[in-house]
């Protein structure tokens, strides 16, 4: 057995026909081939799963029992595999709380570096604030009047969980007699037992004096608060018990402003410590969005304008009878329109009354109860019961007319005021953050510190700086580190577990990554293949699933999965350096490589309808408040380098203000003046990538909607008939025609404790979903089952004499997808697959002639082959009058546009401005677009 290639031997997960391999090791290994060729199925689901399974299986019983499932692949035999590290498309966190900063761990050593060399300042002073001296707590105390009553006290615990007890029972016996605890004074005698598992705050009552001439105790006093409590005193005085806090750490000569001990924990969004108080550290809290709450203000109340108000018009309905003794009060018209309401009315009636009113409630059996009190408006109720309510069912109901919106008091910075309040070279932690990678890394390399901070900070600094490098290496430097991880696409969350991946130096891994080029402009893609080069010189073997012929081009080997998709593929169609397989006919990857095959640019462009639909002064994000103009009945592609403004545009924009406008109120549109032309569209439907369905009961079949028809067809059949079997009979998701044993999943998952779950297959169905009653009943000798086990290419063969359903079949079959199954798992498609299913879905329905259709990236996962099918039927669409707006990086795609938008010229702040727009040609003769430098070589080929 060589020491240099990874052997595999007999290879059968999905379609994978006993594949035998021998692949290099230490070297960039690519895989490609049509969609559904079984690439993944080699590189994912036999390399990287025996991998890890392997590495798992070297570690204790114990140990496994926390890591997860890891099944053994269906393969005879791998030998020369590394431990596996396993690089994908899934985005990194949708958790709200998770930042590119996170992510990346840059935010922990940024703590570190504000806990050791920042500067806190008064935020309402700009002063630098410095450690308060006992005598100076002293003066401050003695200029508040005389007689008024002093309580001197030691913050001992703050925020912690515990009973405590040990130092209850030790401030005790050193004489303390009272102490302050979760805000309530007490006895420490009569204290009874803290709860366990609740966070606490104990402050010591260290003295309780009336202000006078007695300036030497207080002295004492607070002396004694000080080291009792390292450093902290807090005073409170008066009869509304107001409070000055001290620090001998730190604490504003002026105005008190004071700070506690700088730790790395102040300054996470995470913690208590650092977090804004009326966010809990999100950036948003949630409010009653008034245009869900009154979508047409042309109504009156008692004409449902009020929506939450709309069913419960009746006497005898408690809330409804309090908001009506509300509006008699204030003499508020409910028949009268809501646009007329003055803003007093409008205010009373969203947020209540300002007076106790008396009222009679009716209830049900007839009985009167008078009431008085304060009447809350329909916005206070609403926000309060959401809050309160314990019910899904109903938090559910009161979510439906909220949003998300700025957080009033940290207005999106998360953290508090003392941690806002330090500095570090001029920049508090939140405004380090909003700046981009590539001014991060200049600001490090500017600092401006003292010797002392220059050798406390350096080390920090130094890991923080590698860690930007390599986000810049893999072209990510127009990121910024406050970026919601959720909002990251596919590629851009590959990417950065790249650049930590290359950050951590590891030898002798094998790394499986899956397009890592996805989002990426032709002009970043050499970083890249740089940054994978380096990870394999540092002795690594990576197995790249791509399709990018540059990629390929650099690559040490390349393997080509085929012939076809699905049953036609599974085989290993050519394997080599770019050189040896480039002349192999029989590899449609070679014969795209070659130019033997290739994609053709239209002999014209089309012009569209002559209509256009036309964003004003759109400045969402980075636009630069531009003015764009989108024509009607065309193929256009919107371009540019990543982070350049397509998806606020397109997206943000365009896709959401279109959306707001045609009546979908709760979806909110990006920042613009205004759209014009929306008259022009009736409809427009956004095909994203996001899986089709979540649960392995969602698939093909049922999101087409072929499977009600299919369903339909069975319940004709004679058996059917004769039985009084309905359609429901043939779903698996009621009762009745499922099998119960396994509730129509098919399969029964087995708890193995720290050994991976087992799956077997249902003994009452075998697999099949259904019991034997259903099955029994036959369409052409084929059960449901056997139709759900159909490819869609054998399924419109099978039905090709039932129009409706053949024409849905056909659809899915023209974008590409002939080789899935009917009832293959919704959770098993990628997301390309998925994102073509939904485009079949639409391509059922009549074209209209002003339907917009908007993709973000629909060649991510599809080979040059499978790029030349999209574009055939993006171009049918274009040809029943419709519009196509797709946002895209793949030349060929570009270079087949009716109209191109570039935006650039860079990402980030340098980005946000039109470079362009026009046909293909147009933009390749403008020098200063970087998508024109690489599309006019594109069309001077072709």
């Amino acid at each position: 057995m060589k020491n240099d290639i990874i052997s595999i031997k007999g290879a059968r997960e999905n379609n994978l026909k006993n594949v035998s391999l021998d692949i290099p090791r230490d070297k960039i290994v690519i895989m490609t081939g049509v969609s559904g060729s079984g690439k993944t199925s080699l590189a994912f689901d036999t390399i990287y799963a025996e991998g890890q399974r392997r590495y798992m299986e070297s570690l204790s019983a114990y140990a496994r029992q926390f890591l997860g499932n890891s099944e053994k692949p269906d393969v005879d035999s791998i030998e020369g595999l590394s431990p596996a590290i396993s690089i994908d498309q899934k985005t990194t966190s949708n958790n709200p709380r998770s930042t590119v900063a996170t992510a990346t761990e840059i935010y922990d050593y940024l703590r570190l570096l504000y806990a050791r060399i920042g500067v806190p300042y008064c935020p309402n002073h700009n002063e630098p604030i410095t450690s308060q001296t006992i005598k100076q707590m002293v003066d401050q105390v003695m200029e508040l009047p005389d007689k008024v009553r002093l309580q001197i006290l030691a913050p001992v615990v703050h925020n912690k969980k515990g009973t405590h007890k040990d130092l209850l029972e030790k401030l005790m016996k050193e004489g303390y007699v009272r102490a302050r605890i979760d805000g309530e004074n007490k006895l420490l005698e009569e204290v009874e037992a803290l709860e366990k598992n609740k966070r606490h705050d104990i402050d010591v009552v260290v003295d309780r004096i009336v202000k006078g001439d007695d300036r030497g105790r207080i002295h004492d006093s607070l002396e004694s608060a000080v080291k009792l409590s390292d450093g902290l005193v807090i005073v409170t005085y008066g009869s509304d018990n107001q409070e000055l806090l001290f620090s001998s750490n730190y604490s504003c000569k002026y105005c008190g402003f004071s700070v506690p001990k700088l730790e790395p924990r102040l300054f996470s969004f995470n913690a208590p410590f650092g977090a804004c108080d009326t966010c809990k550290g999100l950036g948003f809290t949630q409010r009653v969005d008034l245009d869900v709450l009154m979508p047409d203000r042309k109504l009156s109340i008692r004409k449902g304008g009020i929506v939450y108000y709309k069913n419960i018009l009746k006497k005898d309905n408690l809330e409804w009878q309090r908001f009506k003794a509300l509006c008699d009060y204030y003499n508020i018209d409910i028949d009268k329109p809501i646009k007329d309401f003055t803003k007093k009315e409008l205010d009373m009636v969203l947020y209540g009354s300002k007076d106790p009113i008396s009222y009679n409630m009716y209830s049900k059996s007839g009985n009167v109860t008078s009431k008085k009190e304060y009447i809350e408006g329909v916005v206070t109720l609403i926000e309060r019961r959401y809050m309160e309510t314990t019910s899904s069912f109903s938090r559910e109901w009161y979510a439906s007319f909220m949003m998300e919106d700025t957080c009033p008091t940290c207005h999106g910075t998360r953290l508090n005021e003392v941690a806002l309040s330090v500095r570090v070279n001029g920049l508090n932690i939140y405004e380090w953050t909003t700046m981009s990678i590539k001014q991060e890394i200049q600001f490090i390399r500017n600092m401006d510190l003292t010797e002392t901070q220059r050798s406390i900070a350096k080390l920090i600094l130094q890991e923080i700086e590698n860690r930007l490098q390599f986000l810049s290496d893999v072209g990510l430097n127009y990121l910024t580190l406050d970026r919601l991880a959720g909002t990251l696409s596919g590629g851009e969350a590959q990417r950065i577990r790249l650049a930590t991946q290359i950050g951590s130096h590891l030898t002798g891994v094998l790394y499986v990554l899956d397009e890592p080029s996805i989002g990426l402009h032709q002009r970043d893609n050499d970083r890249l293949i740089d940054s994978l080069k380096k990870m394999r010189d540092l002795g690594n073997t990576l197995v790249v699933v791509e399709h990018d012929e540059e990629t390929m081009r650099q690559s040490d080997y390349i393997v080509d999965i085929g012939p076809g998709a699905g049953v036609h593929g599974g085989e290993v169609v050519a394997h080599g350096t770019y050189d040896e397989i480039i002349n192999n006919k029989d590899s449609v990857t070679a014969n795209y490589l070659s130019g033997r095959l290739k994609i053709d640019v239209p002999t014209e462009r089309k012009k569209g309808n002559k209509k256009f639909v036309e964003v004003v002064e759109g400045s969402e994000n980075n636009l630069k408040n531009v003015n764009v103009k989108f024509p009607l009945g065309t193929l256009t592609v919107v371009t540019g380098v990543s982070g350049s403004g397509k998806s606020s545009l397109v997206n943000e924009i365009l896709s959401k203000g279109i959306s707001h406008e045609l009546g979908r109120v709760r979806i909110k549109p990006g920042k613009c003046k205004k759209i014009k032309g929306i008259k022009n569209i009736d409809k427009i439907i956004n095909i994203s990538q996001d899986p089709i369905g979540r649960t392995p009961r969602s698939n093909p079949a049922t999101y087409t909607g072929v499977f009600d028809d299919i369903r339909d067809l069975f319940t004709q059949t004679p058996e059917a008939k004769m039985r009084g079997y309905e359609k429901g009979r043939f779903s698996f998701n009621v009762k009745g025609g499922r099998c119960e044993a396994c509730q129509g999943d098919g399969i029964l998952r087995i708890s193995m404790h720290f050994l991976p779950d087992v799956y077997v297959p249902c003994e009452e169905c075998g697999g099949k979903r259904y019991n034997e009653e259903t099955l029994q009943v036959t369409y052409k000798g084929k059960n449901i089952y056997d139709v759900l086990e159909m490819s869609v290419e054998d399924a419109i063969e099978f039905f090709k004499n039932v129009h409706k359903i053949k024409h849905k079949l056909q659809t899915l079959y023209d974008v590409g997808l002939g080789y899935i199954k009917l009832g293959q798992s919704a959770t098993t498609l990628s997301g390309g697959e998925a994102q073509r299913v939904k485009l079949a879905s639409e391509l059922q329905r009549k074209a209209t002639g002003k339907t917009m259709f908007v993709l973000d990236e629909p060649t991510t996962g599809l080979h040059s082959s499978d790029v030349n099918t999209l574009l055939k039927v993006l171009q049918r669409i274009v040809n029943n009058g419709d519009t196509v707006v797709v946002i895209e990086h793949n030349l060929d795609v570009i270079k087949c546009a009716d109209y191109v938008i570039d935006i650039g010229p860079e990402g980030g702040d340098e980005g946000g401005y039109i470079m362009g727009a026009g046909t293909p040609e147009e933009i390749a003769a403008i020098k200063e677009s970087f998508t024109g430098q690489y599309l006019k070589k594109v069309l001077e080929e072709a």
